[in-house]
């Protein structure tokens, strides 16, 4: 047993220190960034389900399963078409600025080293892999928006077309060579193409759907707390993986983004909390969990960009900024965005994209902002952020039109009453276990047991 912790440990000691090996063309791979990308892509994925667990918690308990089947039925959607088609038309070629060429359809010449496009140290598969979580967590955001009422084979009709039409060439457009990240626009790990691409998407899905039945009349609170924390906790582990793996590379600039986002999230959840406090007069795990996604958010876009003490600041607005958007604008508005998609991921996707150009520091990466005199950098933001909705607006609009032609984007208000999860998928989370005859039965085993047992033997 010793020779065996031995030879573990040695294991373990030798892939701790970065080797570089020679890939089969010849281009140099770094162990050690390679092992921290690996890790990074797992965590990014983790978020999915996490986010799967924050949504199916805020639902009412009829519709957990339905709610929590769009972010798994995603995993799948979305990982197929990065592969068949999607890597290539975000990272190929450029093709004028707006789209990415067809060479890596089907993964075609996409090899296990380096691809010099990337000027990195780990293997372009890798790559491929690592950028195809965040088209995961991405289209399973904008379910938050249509939750309690899209029918499955309308979103899963809506989700594909958008990844093509929407995710694909914005990404291309600011991480691919496109015209966004030709001109300046700063996004370390996805606040434009990620979250504001998102949020903005719900709130148009949301606006086409309607409001939910008895929306405003009735209760619609979350049904299970714990699991939505639980989502939270989740995603705010994974979220190291999203925004420091972004520097592609285990070094500084990923150790900066790690503060950077912990940092934030600490303080978003902080102020939101507190604005909870102060208008409503009392602090709830709801909005401290909620006050943390927004925090996340928010520094997104400038997690590599920005040092620590600006991460304060963008976190603390990004909790305030969320809390108005969901608690006081949407009641105001009257729009229903079930939970929230629009009011944490679109609205804190804004201002994490403007807070960068006002924060970003060429002493940890980058270009500078405002505040260490370069202005322009907000108005190249800017335009970032109203391009990014533009796309998101008009083409979730076209997209759901399109949709609705060939099957109804709503459910019924008979299958809306019973809940998504028995109407649409014929399975419930919490089934009645009485109504089921469980509990009948298992009263009539007692009593039989009880009649014929043995004297003395009951109870052992």
């Amino acid at each position: 047993m010793k020779r065996l912790w031995v030879l573990l440990l040695t294991i373990l000691a030798i892939l701790a220190f970065p080797v570089s090996v020679l890939a089969d063309e010849g281009a140099a791979i770094d162990t050690g960034d390679t092992s921290f990308i690996l890790v990074s892509a797992a965590l990014v994925f983790l978020m999915t389900p996490g986010l799967a667990l924050f949504y199916g918690g805020m639902v009412r308990k009829k519709n957990v399963l339905s709610t929590m089947m769009h972010s798994f039925i995603i995993m799948g959607i979305a990982s197929l078409l990065w592969v068949l088609i999607g890597f290539s038309l975000a990272f190929g070629t450029d093709h004028g600025g707006l789209i990415g060429s067809l060479e890596w359809v089907g993964l075609k010449g996409v090899g296990m080293e380096p691809h010099e496009s990337l000027g990195s140290t780990i293997p372009f598969l890798l790559f491929m892999g690592f950028q195809m979580m965040f088209t995961i967590i991405t289209a399973a955001i904008i379910s938050g928006s249509v939750a309690e009422r899209m029918r499955f084979p309308a979103f899963i009709g809506f989700i594909i077309l958008w990844l093509l039409v929407v995710y694909y060439p914005l990404a291309h457009w600011v991480w691919g060579g496109g015209f966004l990240g030709a001109m300046g626009a700063l996004d370390f790990a996805g606040g434009t193409v990620v979250h504001i691409s998102s949020g903005v998407t719900g709130l148009v899905a949301a606006l086409i759907l309607g409001k939910r039945s008895g929306y405003g009349k009735e209760p619609m609170a979350p049904h299970q707390l714990p699991m939505t924390v639980l989502g939270a906790g989740l995603l705010w582990f994974g979220w190291f993986g999203f925004n420091a793996g972004s520097a592609l590379a285990a070094n500084g600039t990923a150790a900066m983004a790690l503060v950077t986002t912990n940092t934030s999230t600490a303080a978003g959840a902080l102020a939101w909390v507190a604005t909870e406090w102060l208008h409503r007069g009392k602090p709830t795990i709801l909005g401290a969990a909620s006050g943390a996604i927004a925090g996340l958010v928010a520094i997104t876009p400038g997690a590599g960009f920005v040092s620590p003490m600006s991460s304060i600041i963008i976190g603390i607005g990004g909790g305030v900024l969320c809390y108005i958007a969901v608690s006081i604008l949407k009641a105001k508005l009257g729009y229903d965005d079930s939970l929230d998609a629009f009011g944490c991921h679109g609205i804190g996707g804004i201002w994490g994209a403007i807070a960068t150009g006002i924060f970003a520091d060429a002493a940890v990466g980058g270009t500078d902002g405002l505040i260490y005199g370069n202005a322009a950098q907000v108005g190249i933001q800017a335009v970032g952020v109203v391009v990014t909705i533009v796309l998101a607006v008009v083409a979730t609009f076209v997209i759901l039109k399109l949709v609705g032609i060939f099957t109804p984007l709503r459910v019924t208000a008979e299958e809306e009453e019973v809940g998504l999860d028995i109407s649409l998928h014929g399975e419930e989370a919490y089934p009645d276990f009485i109504g089921s005859g469980y509990l009948p039965a298992m009263i009539t085993a007692t009593k039989a047991v009880s009649v014929n047992a043995p004297s003395g033997q009951l109870g052992k």
